[in-house]
């Protein structure tokens, strides 16, 4: 099984202001002179770590980070003025020019990859090639599965600590409900509120327990960010039309890409990407027998490398490794 790469440090740091108030933080690891790749992290909200870095061949990928508004390092931490998903899209295309990109990969999980197939669909001469792991299409049936009717039939005992701190009244519609206590004025039950969305996201995550994923999702700084953010996507259903991605799959014809999916993902369903794949001929589906959501699952690590070392292959043979 493939473990993944040895951490590195970035041999560069930006910030980047796009749209006011917002500033992105950027890093770039890896080989200068390799294949670009872009992590678009997931959440939206979470941000990215260390690991984020790790599954790509640093001397064969020109690896570059970013933290979305308001996640992570970008700036103003957790706001939501002016977020939304045209503007994440633009955001990445402001990065491809300051860095003088011309072509590059994107590698995106959960939220990322929603993120990364919105950009690839707007920019497609622009992309070289996609790895997407636990495929979000953010249709209202993916975000009622997970906040209304589906997950708590597997869960059930996480979900009373999810709808715990909801009035009874209001439990019909939890994201509207949480949404409010969130850009609501009192501190306590915002952060309340923030620790109780992100657990219960990392509770659901991994095939099995994991400690760390949960503490990590519960520390304050993620867990405010995740929360305010994801709720105010999800409210406005991700600032996408109907069924978005699949109408525009035609967009993608050409851009090779690599599916990674766990078969119990209790987070974004197996079926997101079945029906993105059945949409997408130049893709290909990698269902993991043994997993779920999180990449802390180690078949989806294994997986996940085995797709970067793929698209490598690939790109040098078609000769656009330099995009």
């Amino acid at each position: 099984m493939m473990p993944l790469y040895p951490d590195i440090k970035p041999y560069a740091d930006h910030r980047l202001a796009v749209a006011s108030p917002h500033e992105l933080y950027i890093e770039e690891c890896g080989d200068p002179e390799g294949i670009p790749v872009l992590f678009v992290h997931g959440g939206p909200g979470a941000g990215c770590n260390s690991k984020s870095r790790c599954f790509f061949n640093p001397e064969h990928y020109r690896i570059i980070l970013f933290d979305q508004r308001g996640a992570g390092r970008s700036s103003p931490h957790a706001a939501l003025d002016g977020n939304n998903t045209q503007a994440l899209v633009e955001d990445i295309e402001a990065i491809r020019e300051y860095l003088g990109i011309a072509r590059w990969c994107l590698f995106g999980g959960s939220w990322g990859s929603t993120l990364s197939l919105v950009y690839a669909q707007t920019y497609p001469q622009r992309v070289l090639g996609l790895i997407l792991r636990g495929v979000f299409l953010c249709r209202e049936q993916d975000i009622n599965w997970f906040y209304r009717h589906g997950a708590n039939q597997v869960f059930p005992d996480y979900w009373e600590d999810f709808i715990y701190p909801i009035a009874e009244k209001d439990r019909h519609d939890l994201v509207a409900a949480y949404y409010q206590l969130l850009i609501g004025d009192n501190e306590l039950a915002r952060m309340s509120a923030a620790k109780a969305w992100a657990r219960w996201e990392a509770s659901c995550a991994s095939l099995r327990p994991n400690h760390e994923l949960v503490e990590h999702f519960s520390d304050p700084h993620t867990a405010l960010s995740l929360a305010r953010i994801e709720a105010h996507y999800f409210v406005n259903r991700g600032f996408l039309q109907t069924d978005q991605i699949i109408r525009n799959a035609g967009k993608l014809t050409g851009i090779p890409g690599i599916i990674v999916h766990g078969r119990y993902d209790m987070i974004c369903t197996l079926d997101n990407a079945v029906s993105l794949h059945n949409s997408w001929p130049d893709s290909e589906l990698h269902i993991v027998r043994d997993a779920g959501h999180a990449t802390s699952d180690p078949s989806i690590v294994d997986a996940l490398v085995r797709a970067t070392r793929e698209m490598a292959r690939k790109l040098r043979s078609a000769g656009d490794e330099r995009g």
